[in-house]
């Protein structure tokens, strides 16, 4: 996958540092959301020579840890994730916790983008750059598919990890999505700190889908 052509025009008509932002976990039950950005540099773009890019959702596991591994290999790529947890998601919502992790994410860089291409159809508010949504931005935009790997490998890590914690679970094998194993052990030992109050079927405790 190559520099799609709105980025490419983005540079030819002069901005300099494009992002493109992605996440991964809006619809598990379980977990945080994360936010992923990743910056390119007009002047120093990166040398993507054998990394095969795709949507995240088009690759692998095995794949994506892969192309995951080559994005940190590759200096001139700049990449920030960010979490934001089930309290602050039943607060505020899955939407704005989507929209705060990217904007944390792109506080983490030294040097904001001048145009932003976001995966969706909404722009960020209150963000006094160019920016552009593309629905299904991570099929079409280079960014944002690098930074709907990244988004998605930085999670489904995190995830794995707290499966050690709550081990009762099977985290690290839905990494917190609806299943049927997941919505098994939600009757059996209900809800723990990390599962989404706010969200179905743990806010109205619709565990008879299994009935």
């Amino acid at each position: 996958m190559a520099f799609s052509y709105l980025e490419k025009k983005a540079f030819k008509d002069g901005y300099k540092i494009i992002a493109g932002v992605d996440e991964a976990g809006r619809g598990p039950l379980a977990g945080p959301v994360a936010g992923a950005a990743v910056l390119i540099d007009k002047n120093n773009l990166p040398n993507l020579k054998g990394i095969k890019i795709k949507d995240s959702k088009q690759l692998s596991e095995k794949q994506r840890e892969e192309v995951f591994e080559a994005i940190k290999q590759e200096p001139r790529i700049k990449w920030s994730v960010s979490f934001v947890w089930p309290k602050v998601i039943d607060r505020i919502n899955i939407l704005k916790a989507t929209e705060l992790a990217w904007l944390r994410s792109l506080k983490k860089f030294k040097q904001w983008p001048d145009f932003l291409f976001l995966d969706g159809n909404r722009t960020l508010n209150n963000l006094k750059i160019k920016q552009r949504a593309i629905v299904k931005g991570d099929e079409k935009i280079l960014s944002v598919s690098l930074a709907s790997i990244i988004a998605k490998v930085s999670r489904d890590r995190l995830m794995q990890r707290l499966d050690k914690k709550y081990p009762k679970y099977g985290f690290a094998q839905h990494k917190g999505y609806g299943t049927k194993l997941h919505l098994k052990r939600l009757r059996k030992f209900g809800p723990c700190e990390i599962h989404r109050k706010s969200f179905r079927p743990i806010k109205i405790k619709a565990l008879a889908l299994l009935d």
